[in-house]
C-alpha cells in the first residue's frame, strides 16, 4: 500500500482491515504513521526508491498504489512528474517484477474528456494535455499503467471525485473548504461546483475493484455534481443540526471573472514567493468547468453504492470538529 496516510490511502486501509485483510505501508516516516495506521505493518520508503518499493514488495500480492502529489501548485512542479509519474513507473517496475497478482491505481477524473457542463464516463479519456503540471502528470502516469497492462501488469484503475470525509488530508481540498465555511472564512463562492465522493466509498471502491474487476477494468467513483452553493448548504445545515451553530444562509455566489483576477494575482505572487497561491488556476478551471462525470459503471458493475452527500457531511463535520482539517 502506498499513500495509506493521505485520504484516499488511509480509506483502503480502512477498507481491508474491516475485511480482516493484513496491510503493509510504504510510508516515509513510519513514527507519524504509526499514530495514524495502528496494527499496519510499516515499511520506511518511498516511491521514488526502487530498493525501499522492492523489500516493502516482498511476500506481497496485491499492490494499491495510491501515492501522489495532489496539490493544483508546487513551486517546483518538477515534483509532480518526480512522484506521480517516476514514483508510478518505480511502482510498475517492482509490481511486475515481484508478480503480483492485482495493481490497484488510483487514477484521477481528470483524465477524461467532457464538454462544460455535460455527463462523462470512463470511455472518454482524454487525448490532449490538460491544463496545468498536475493534471498532465497524472494523465502520463494513467498512460504508463495502461501501457504496462499491455506488458502484464494486472492493473485495475479507480478515479475518484473530490474526496472528503474523515481521515488525514494535507493538501488543501474539500475537507479544508468545509472546515472554512464552518469558520466562516469564505466571504463569497465560485459559480462553479465539483463531483464529491465521501472518503470511506473511495475506500470500498477500491477494494471491490480489487476483488470483482477485470484487468485494465475503469471506474468512476463520484457521487454527484454539487454546486458550491448545496455543497455549502449541506455544511451549514450540519452544523445547525448538530448544535454547533445557529441557521445561516451560505454565502453568495460572486462573478467568476473575479475569481480569475484574484488566481492571477495569487499565482503571479507565488511565483516570487514560493507560498501556495489561494486559488490556484487549475482549481478555479476544475470549479467552472462543471465536470459531471457519471459513476454508473462502478454501481453496476461493482455494485458500489455511495454515502448520501447529508450523512457524508454530518460525520465529516464531526470528524473535523474533533481532529481538525
Amino acid at each position: 500500500m502506498t499513500g495509506a496516510t493521505g485520504l484516499v490511502g488511509y480509506s483502503i486501509v480502512t477498507a481491508l482491515r474491516r475485511r480482516g485483510r493484513p496491510v503493509r505501508a510504504l510510508v516515509r516516516d513510519p513514527s507519524r504513521a504509526s499514530e495514524l495506521l495502528g496494527d499496519v505493518e510499516l515499511h520506511a520508503g518511498d516511491v521514488t526508491d526502487r530498493a525501499s518499493i522492492d523489500a516493502a514488495l516482498d511476500g506481497c500480492e496485491v499492490v494499491y498504489h495510491a501515492a501522489g502529489l495532489p496539490e493544483q501548485w508546487l513551486a517546483d512542479a518538477s515534483g509532480f512528474d518526480r512522484i506521480n509519474v517516476g514514483g508510478t513507473r518505480s511502482m510498475i517496475d517492482a509490481a511486475l517484477a515481484a508478480g503480483v497478482a492485482r495493481f490497484v491505481y488510483t487514477s484521477t477524473i481528470d483524465v477524461f474528456a467532457g464538454a462544460r457542463g455535460q455527463s462523462f464516463d470512463e470511455s472518454r479519456i482524454d487525448p490532449s494535455p490538460k491544463g496545468t503540471a498536475y493534471e498532465r502528470s497524472k494523465q502520463e502516469a494513467d498512460r504508463v499503467v495502461a501501457n504496462a497492462v499491455t506488458r502484464g501488469l494486472p492493473a485495475v484503475f479507480l478515479h475518484p471525485g473530490g474526496v472528503y470525509g474523515p481521515g488525514p488530508a494535507r493538501s488543501r481540498g474539500t475537507n479544508h473548504f468545509f472546515a472554512d465555511l464552518r469558520d466562516r472564512r469564505i466571504p463569497g463562492l465560485v459559480p462553479g461546483g465539483i463531483p464529491v465522493v465521501f472518503a470511506p466509498d473511495v475506500g470500498e471502491g477500491h477494494v471491490l475493484a480489487e476483488e470483482k474487476a477485470a484487468v485494465g477494468d475503469r471506474f468512476i467513483l463520484v457521487d454527484r455534481y454539487y454546486t458550491l452553493t448545496e455543497l455549502a448548504r449541506a455544511v451549514l445545515t450540519a452544523l445547525e443540526v448538530s448544535g454547533v451553530s445557529q441557521r445561516r444562509r451560505p454565502p453568495r455566489v460572486l462573478p467568476a471573472p473575479l475569481f480569475r483576477a484574484v488566481s492571477w494575482v495569487g499565482e503571479a505572487l507565488a511565483r516570487r514567493s514560493g507560498r501556495p497561491p489561494l486559488m490556484p488556476a487549475g482549481q478555479l478551471h476544475f470549479l467552472l468547468s462543471e465536470a459531471r462525470p457519471s459513476s454508473r459503471r462502478a454501481r453496476e458493475v461493482l455494485g458500489w453504492q455511495p454515502t448520501p452527500l447529508g450523512e457524508g457531511i454530518a460525520h465529516t463535520m464531526r470528524y473535523l470538529d474533533q481532529h481538525g482539517p
